[in-house]
């Protein structure tokens, strides 16, 4: 039986650049147990990258003080996801055969799809960014949701839809986790939302705040749920299955669709 504490630590040295000093055998056991944790994994990365972004804003104008949180946000990550994202926009955007696309993301070098694709992604997550610094991060917790609830649907496309290369790589170890493995990830995950929600908003309490609150809380799962099912379903359609890059594709994805939910439900309101 894998401890949770190992678990925990294996999951937070596989997503994060934070300095976990674990000595841990990596089998399938243990990787496939560390999956629960990755909603704590992105709540730690998205208490960070906020309370940086705190102290950012207060030193410097909005627009440099949302560049070095994307900074910080990358940093934390290892870009991990970044890469999976260009990987496999250069395998769906080459639009060859799907072995073609398969073999094209496995390439560890980065072509011109991918790039382009990542220069975007990027604009937009600094644009989005920088319209909650702007504002004055009024909604704290709500600003956790978009790092655990990307998470958690990674390991719900996990159990969701098959390995595109069967029992290989990263996808072939992950793929049919039990039900034990995704309740506790739903359960974890549930938990942490409610530990935003405590949170949330700190400043300006009155009926007007809470109410945007708590919609938050309901629709930014729910948004990922069904953003996530949606670009699930066409890469499954597209390579027949999931590999660990789309995996990564999925949350940089969802993370961009959770921060533009946060900046409409400030617009709209």
């Amino acid at each position: 039986m894998i401890k949770w504490g190992q678990a925990a630590a294996a999951a937070f040295q596989f997503l994060s650049r934070f300095p976990v000093k674990a000595n841990l055998d990596y089998s399938p056991t243990l990787f496939r147990q560390s999956v629960k944790f990755y909603p704590l994994v992105g709540a730690v990365i998205g208490l960070v990258v906020w309370a940086g972004a705190a102290g950012f804003v207060y030193l410097l104008p909005p627009l440099p003080a949302a560049v070095l949180t994307l900074i910080l946000w990358v940093g934390l990550t290892g870009g991990l996801h970044l890469d999976g994202w260009m990987d496999t926009a250069d395998g769906i955007l080459s639009y060859r055969s799907r072995e073609q696309m398969l073999d094209i993301m496995k390439d560890s070098r980065v072509g011109a799809m991918g790039v382009i694709a990542c220069v975007l992604l990027l604009m937009l997550k600094l644009s989005l960014i920088y319209s909650l610094l702007v504002d004055g991060l009024d909604y704290s917790g709500l600003l956790l949701l978009p790092l655990i609830w990307s998470r958690w649907f990674m390991v719900h496309a996990m159990s969701s839809w098959p390995a595109a290369r069967g029992k290989d790589g990263l996808a072939g170890q992950l793929n049919g986790l039990d039900k034990g493995q995704i309740w506790a990830t739903l359960l974890i995950t549930i938990v942490l939302t409610g530990a935003a929600a405590s949170i949330a908003p700190m400043v300006h309490i009155n009926s007007h705040s809470w109410t945007t609150a708590w919609f938050g809380l309901i629709t930014i799962p729910l948004g990922t749920w069904v953003a996530g099912t949606w670009m699930a379903r066409r890469l499954n359609a597209t390579l027949g299955g999931l590999t660990g890059d789309t995996y990564g594709a999925l949350n940089e994805f969802l993370e961009v669709v959770a921060l533009l939910m946060l900046v409409l439900l400030h617009n709209v309101m």
